[in-house]
């Protein structure tokens, strides 16, 4: 099993659709590791997301309004999942760049801050696509033996994203990975949830929506836009109402946490004599 020295909780959303600060989670099913060795737990359950489920999301997953109207919201489940979730680190299947976003999003519109800066995420997809680029299901095919039924039901999907990483921790303990810029790095699929952490994860950007990103001196720069490669400060000098104009659009929580203590900062100094 894995070695672990924090708790390592494995889930995944289905939701309204893929819209991450439009939509809403509508079933989330999570299975927690303790560090301690003890029995794994499961939670699974679904949420009525307050807002219509797209014809597209309904095809996926199956989950429509007859299935969601006597079910709780997530506002009121809010402090039940946050409190299983605990301190542990996150793992999960393309979780990275969809399931924990959408997940920091929902805690965030009640009051919730999932602190993603303190916790080490795994993305079982990205060590597949640098290692074995397909899907899931061919995961679930390639790694475990199995034809994987009745996909796209997140506990089944969680699940089989466990046994995926299990097979690729068996898979890969010898295996080198030569990266784009050729780049040989030396068995970086093994059983540490650090380590693990450091191959899934793009560390170039703060934030997992890519919206701001790393610049060659270890300076955060937008991603995006018009200022595309310009440090905080230099935008601050051109136009700094840019600043309270992310605070009113649709980005991530993340991105505005990073967005509020610059702006905190810069307001701070502008105060002192």
């Amino acid at each position: 099993m894995f070695q672990l020295t924090r708790d390592l909780i494995f889930f995944d959303v289905e939701t309204t659709g893929l819209h991450v600060i439009r939509d809403r989670i509508l079933q989330i099913a999570m299975i927690k590791y303790f560090k301690d060795g003890s029995a794994y737990k499961e939670l699974s359950m679904i949420i009525n997301p307050g807002i219509p489920i797209s014809e597209e999301a309904y095809k996926v997953h199956g989950i429509g309004p007859k299935e969601v109207a006597n079910k709780p919201t997530f506002k009121e489940v809010a402090q039940e999942l946050y409190e299983f979730i605990g301190q542990s680190d996150l793992a999960g299947y393309n979780s990275n760049r969809f399931d924990v976003p959408m997940l920091a999003e929902e805690f965030a519109r009640y009051g919730y801050d999932l602190e993603l800066d303190k916790r080490r995420l795994i993305d079982v997809q990205r060590i597949f696509y640098k290692m074995e680029p397909r899907t899931l299901k061919a995961a679930y095919q390639f790694y475990c033996n199995e034809e994987l039924k009745d996909a796209h039901d997140a506990l089944i999907d969680i699940r089989a994203t466990v046994k995926v990483l299990e097979g690729q921790l068996a898979r890969y303990q010898h295996a080198n990975y030569l990266s784009e810029d050729g780049e040989i790095i030396e068995n970086p699929v093994v059983n540490d949830v650090q380590a693990l952490h450091d191959f899934t994860n793009d560390l170039k950007t703060p934030d997992v929506t890519q919206k701001l990103r790393y610049n060659e001196q270890g300076v955060i720069v937008f991603n995006f836009g018009k200022y595309t490669g310009m440090t905080f400060e230099q935008v601050w000098d051109r136009e700094s109402n840019y600043f309270y104009w992310i605070l009113d659009k649709e980005f991530s929580f993340q991105v505005k946490s990073i967005i509020k203590k610059f702006i905190k900062e810069k307001e701070s100094k502008s105060r002192k004599p």
